[in-house]
């Protein structure tokens, strides 16, 4: 059955999901990169970019299982990209050259109208203005297309993760936990009281580079 998730979405020990001070150059931020140490060394990660090499194992495993049965993807504005306030023009197109790794359509989150943007592999960027609900609304309706049982995916930030937990629309999180302390930066966990929403772990296994983490919304 279809569902509504997050998937492969890093965090340190104490919560942090992007470092602090993002920027064109350093979009993750101070630090950011550290927290996606599990999943760079992937064959999972490699393949997406054309590589036919890295690591298998559980790390792999989960990377992969991320990246299955997924008709649709939610994105913040943050996560498209630097840009602010109003399209100036048309010129960005997000960070990932001409060829994102979504391969279905794709909501962007923004208060700020812009046409629909086709890219190559099947992406295909539209710009949602009138909020989460109707992102995922949309987001539902192109994965069913797809097919019965495809799944939507929230990309992040963490600003549109926060907004979807607290309107308990996401029905499977999974976390990938670094052994790292961030200290500052965007903390997924600031505000969001999750056992009171409903959400329980579930299951969860370790290796080297993170402790993989599900967690499930109760009905």
């Amino acid at each position: 059955m279809s569902k509504v998730r997050v998937s492969c979405f890093s965090v340190s020990l104490d919560g942090y999901a992007a470092g602090p001070h993002q920027s064109l150059e350093h979009p993750l931020g101070f630090r950011g990169p550290e927290l996606f140490e599990w999943f760079f060394p992937t064959r999972t990660w490699n393949r997406m970019h054309g590589k036919d090499s890295g690591s298998t194992g559980v790390d792999d495993e989960w990377a992969h299982r991320g990246m299955e049965n997924v008709g649709a993807w939610i994105l913040g504005r943050n996560m498209f990209g630097p840009v602010r306030g109003p399209w100036p023009d048309e010129s960005w197109k997000g960070w990932w050259g001409e060829e994102p790794p979504y391969h279905v359509p794709t909501f962007v989150l923004t208060h700020h109208p812009r046409q629909s943007l086709e890219m190559k592999g099947g992406t295909t960027f539209h710009f949602v203005t009138d909020g989460i609900e109707s992102a995922l609304r949309r987001a539902k309706d192109a994965a069913r297309r797809a097919g019965n049982d495809k799944d939507v995916r929230i990309g992040g930030g963490v600003a549109t993760i926060q907004q979807y937990l607290r309107a308990r629309l996401i029905e499977e999180l999974h976390l990938a936990v670094r052994p790292i302390l961030m200290g500052s930066g965007e903390n997924l966990f600031a505000g969001i009281d999750m056992a009171a929403l409903g959400y329980r772990r579930g299951q969860h296994v370790s290796t080297e580079h993170a402790t993989h983490v599900l967690v499930t919304r109760e009905t």
